[in-house]
């Protein structure tokens, strides 16, 4: 659908301003408050285990409310940092929402994170309260070393310790928050040493939320499936905000298993659907192998109608796809999607082409935590396959030190960039301009239509003999659609220490499914390894080919042990080099 570029999807806002708010921006108490008084019996916050729960935005609201009379009445108020962390749920929301509404700041907080991780986190972040699932509610700093006044469980426990059940008594004074306070810290890394703590204030997480609806349209009969954890600023603003900004229902997904994904999609009706490149690979690569176990000129057609679906979209603006795949898409449950967005990694330009033929818009988007996080966002009716998206209103973006091929660090300006790392100034200077641009590590370039293309983190740089860069994540998405491979991290190794120079190398973790395979014709462990090592060998061998002479890789490990990954399912570069540098 193409956009009247004259009417921007903020514009509604000015009829609310000096009654519900009076800044540039409303804060996320007075976005919600809006969104209540234009949709009070839309559904808010749905979940379906362990038990249905179902909220509309105006019961939704008058639990916020509850939650945050009780935190005022307990001395939260400006100035006051409290964490939540645990598994997604509308309690989570409402724990999130009822810190804001009373003033204070929230500190999300991941819950994959060990029970000391999180303890640093809290010391680190002066924490007075916290909200956390009741598995975890007395293992977390069980001494009460870190003074924390009160936990609250985001499950329900039968007595007044459950968020539901909290209650002020008598008349309490809520203090309120301005759009330039400080609305959440939100932790990067760092879960040992010193750790980063993103400052976000209120106009930084609401403007990109309204910003990024210039480049993608979604309605309040729109249904979010909140599948990654929410702490994280790609669901944080990508689903819950920008869901609540509009009126749209959130249904909280708990776990990452794709039979209780498919589930959960079709009890819910899901519209739009975000994940992470692997979860799409995964569920493509199952749909087209269904297709093709019905025979090879079944498939043969579906592929040409698919693209011929696709080369309609492109050039019309129409999709016939959706109604065209309709029984398929049934198949893997996304019968009901809308759009699907992809970020927290690069994705196959193939990924991406080939859902839009099935007639879904699917798209993906940059940013990072530091820029609240959306930056880059492609259009849903002028998508570019190998762009990451296109740079959204009020944001600029320049290259820094470009190369011969125009790549450079990318630095962006705009509303959604931080206020600074929390008690942390010097990394914050290091980051952060006087005149507020944002050095983002990455990589990339940007054509003249603003569509920004990644090549690869700025840290993980590979420098080769002959003073070539290679971006190892390039190299990576080579490997994407190769069935076999679980896992795999590409990193440079020292072959030259006197010029610094690198060689290229990659760590392979084969699937469970190739491993069971090869175990089944080889006579002892060794002998499978061996196996498997000969056969990845060949792949990397078949990749080289397509890769220029610099590129190429030359030594190939594999791994034994599933290589560590964040709770976005990003591999962590840094420990794994560190753990094969003798390999």
């Amino acid at each position: 659908m193409a956009k009247n570029n004259s009417v921007k999807p903020w514009d509604f806002l000015s009829q609310y301003k000096g009654k519900f708010f009076e800044g540039e921006w409303p804060t996320l108490v007075e976005m919600f408050n809006i969104t209540c008084e234009r949709h009070p019996e839309n559904r808010c916050f749905t979940s379906f285990a362990p038990q249905k729960l179902e909220l509309t935005y105006k019961e939704a609201q008058s639990y916020i409310i509850q939650v945050a009379d009780y935190l005022a009445s307990q001395g939260v108020t400006k100035g006051v940092n409290v964490a939540v962390t645990g598994k997604n749920s509308p309690e989570w929301a409402i724990a999130y929402l009822a810190v804001l509404y009373s003033g204070a700041t929230v500190v999300p907080i991941d819950y994959q994170l060990t029970d000391r991780e999180i303890e640093n986190l809290l010391g680190f972040a002066g924490v007075t309260h916290l909200f956390i699932d009741k598995e975890r509610m007395n293992k977390i700093d069980p001494e009460n070393k870190l003074k924390i006044t009160e936990r609250i469980s985001l499950e329900s426990t039968g007595d007044d310790t459950y968020i539901l059940n909290k209650k002020a008594e008598g008349d309490v004074t809520r203090a309120v928050a301005g759009e330039h306070d400080i609305a959440a810290i939100l932790f990067t890394s760092g879960t040992t040493g010193t750790p980063k703590g993103v400052m976000l204030s209120h106009s930084n997480l609401v403007s990109d939320c309204y910003l990024a609806q210039n480049n993608l349209s979604i309605y309040p009969t729109d249904i979010f499936y909140a599948l990654l954890p929410i702490h994280h600023s790609y669901t944080m603003l990508a689903v819950f905000i920008e869901a609540i900004s509009v009126g749209a229902e959130i249904i909280f997904g708990k776990k990452l298993i794709v039979s209780q994904i498919l589930k959960e999609l079709k009890m819910g009706k899901v519209t739009m659907f975000l994940a992470v490149p692997m979860l799409f690979n995964k569920m493509l690569k199952g749909l087209l192998n269904g297709i093709r176990e019905k025979g090879i000129i079944l498939y043969g057609l579906i592929r040409v109608l698919m693209s011929l679906s696709g080369l309609i979209k492109k050039i019309f603006k129409v999709n016939p796809g959706h109604k065209m795949f309709n029984s398929i898409l049934a198949k893997l449950s996304m019968e009901n999607i809308r759009i699907c967005i992809s970020g927290g990694g690069p994705l196959p330009s193939s990924t991406f082409k080939l859902f839009n033929q099935l007639g879904i818009d699917f798209v993906q988007g940059y940013g990072l935590t530091e820029t609240s996080p959306i930056v880059a966002l492609n259009p849903t009716d002028a998508y570019v396959e190998t762009s990451v998206g296109k740079i959204l209103p009020q944001t600029e973006m320049k290259i820094l030190d470009p190369d011969s091929r125009n790549i450079g660090e990318i630095l962006v300006r705009g509303p959604m960039v931080m206020q600074g790392y929390y008690k942390n100034q010097e990394a914050t200077d290091e980051i952060l301009s006087k005149d507020g641009w944002l050095r983002t590590g990455d990589a990339g370039y940007i054509d003249n239509q603003n569509y920004v293309y990644l090549t690869g983190r700025k840290k993980s740089l590979i420098v080769t003999a002959g003073g070539k860069n290679v971006f190892p994540e390039e190299i990576e998405d080579m490997f994407q659609l190769y069935d076999e491979i679980d896992q795999i991290c590409v990193l440079g190794y020292l072959i030259d220490p006197k010029n610094k120079s690198e060689g290229i190398r990659v760590i392979i973790r084969p699937t469970q499914a190739f491993y069971d395979e090869a175990a089944k014709n080889e006579k002892d462990e060794n002998a499978v390894w061996d196996h498997l090592h000969t056969h990845m060998q060949k792949v990397v061998d078949e990749v080289n080919k397509d890769m220029l002479p610099y590129k190429r890789i030359t030594r190939l490990t594999i791994a034994k042990e599933p290589l560590e990954m964040t709770s976005t399912k990003k591999i962590k570069r840094h420990i794994v080099a560190k753990q094969y540098e003798n390999l």
